[in-house]
């Protein structure tokens, strides 16, 4: 008896137009996604209602094909709009229409306002559907580095620009006498003079112009650094004057001159030079901050900082968090980087949650004394410093099961976004506009997490 196969038909069209729906199976993502963006009930969505023009896309099309891109792992314009040709998910989603990358792109860079809508109404939907309960919530908060569009050797140091703009400012001085010499040596073919010079002093200005940006940063940080000093400096002082021994080294004022090093990136000038990895070695990156709800494992918070660590970051995390979200935070969790007796202050300030942030760096492993029962250490004086109350905060038995919590929710979280969706580089450039892109990112990654939830669940 001959094999039976399957018969492929690619030549006979087909006799009744198809159902988009069926593409694709009944739990699938795209589904999803459209039903989600159909039932936010979105305020800020942009049309011309003056019908002038070409026809335009719906936003809410358009919305969820940029979030179902990048649940997907498509972050380009141009790959989307290829997307819309081969992805069947994506026809589906489209209509089976094709907007082009300008209009995509166009419609990512003018729509920040509805993106952060749509980030909230998310958690609205996730909290109806009970999927984010509005209790005792429990925050992780981090950030990770993320790759800017742009290379680090397009960068150039403060100490680099002010000796190239002394070799220009030679070289410029050379063909000068050179353009005054009758007799003087011809010039490759191709080249002039005043083509040279003006190529020169052109990037002279733009070396000027870069440190003396990167001059105001320095008085910048130096002022924003200055409070946290100071407090230091008032806290070791109240130590010694209630005669305890204060170790360590003292703290430094901070500087208002750039450092040698300082960098200005002329493709990206917003971005900055980062340690990433384990610190061992230097990416032209943004530090993009997540706070996460330990129980469902959405992000509530998402920004983006130009700040190469998180030393000044746990405040404004904690702030970007939806404020009916916030009031029902009873404890934010945050590794050593995030500490300062300040921020926590602020945090805990008015009834605020209570955080929970390590002083020291502790590795993943456990030690056999960690496996045994200990009881909490007794409590320091209501004198003690802030750091001593953060530290036994940590040793008691609550402490230790609630900060173990940080290690299971916000890092796998980043995990999923730059290993599972392969977002690892931001496509568009400048505080604002990656901030916006970093939105995008943590509303499909909420979306994406809310449709495993429900699915699991089913």
């Amino acid at each position: 008896m001959p094999a039976r196969l399957v018969n492929i038909d690619r030549d006979t069209p087909l006799l009744l137009p198809p159902d988009l729906r069926q593409w694709i199976p009944a739990d699938h993502l795209a589904h999803y996604i459209l039903d989600a963006v159909e039932s936010l009930p979105l305020t800020t969505l942009r049309v011309n209602e003056r019908g002038t023009g070409d026809e335009q896309f719906p936003p809410r099309m358009m919305l969820g094909l940029l979030i179902y891109c990048y649940a997907t792992g498509t972050f380009s314009s141009r790959a989307i709009e290829r997307a819309t040709y081969t992805d069947v998910a994506v026809r589906f989603l489209t209509g089976d229409t094709h907007p082009d990358h300008d209009t995509i792109c166009a419609f990512r860079r003018q729509n920040r306002a509805l993106l952060a809508e749509s980030f909230v109404r998310v958690l609205e939907l996730a909290r109806e559907c009970k999927l984010l309960q509005l209790g005792r919530i429990t925050l992780a908060v981090d950030g990770t580095k993320v790759l800017a569009n742009a290379s680090k050797h397009s960068a150039v140091s403060y100490q680099r620009a002010g000796a190239q703009i002394e070799l220009l400012q030679h070289e410029v001085g050379q063909l000068l006498a050179k353009a005054e010499q009758a007799d003087s040596t011809p010039l490759q073919d191709g080249l002039s003079i005043p083509a040279e010079i003006s190529r020169r002093r052109d990037r002279i200005a733009k070396l000027q112009a870069a440190r003396a940006v990167i001059e105001d940063r320095a008085r910048q940080r130096a002022a924003q650094e200055r409070p946290a000093y100071e407090a230091q400096a008032a806290e070791r002082d109240a130590r010694r004057a209630r005669g305890e021994v204060v170790r360590g080294r003292e703290a430094q004022p901070p500087r208002d001159t750039p450092a040698r090093k300082d960098q200005f990136n002329f493709t990206d000038p917003e971005s900055r030079i980062m340690k990433a990895g384990t610190g061992a070695h230097f990416e032209q990156a943004y530090n993009a901050q997540a706070a996460v709800e330990t129980d469902s494992r959405l992000i509530v918070a998402a920004r983006v900082t130009d700040a190469p660590n998180d030393k000044e970051q746990l405040v404004p995390t904690v702030q970007a968090v939806p404020s009916a979200i916030r009031q029902a935070v009873n404890a934010v969790l945050a590794d050593n980087g995030f500490y300062s007796a300040e921020a926590v202050a602020t945090v805990q300030a008015d009834g605020g949650p209570a955080v929970y942030a390590a002083l020291d760096k502790t590795g993943h492993h456990r030690r056999v004394t960690d496996l045994e029962r200990q009881t909490d250490p007794p409590a320091p004086s209501a004198e003690a410093a802030p750091s001593a109350h953060m530290r036994h905060r940590l040793q008691t038995q609550a402490g230790r099961a609630l900060y173990r919590l940080r290690q299971q929710t916000v890092e796998p979280v980043f995990g999923i976004i730059k290993e599972a969706l392969g977002f690892r580089r931001f496509r568009l450039r400048g505080l604002a506009a990656v901030e916006l892109e970093w939105t995008l990112v943590c509303l499909a990654y909420n979306l994406r997490r809310l449709h495993r939830l429900q699915v699991a669940a089913a």
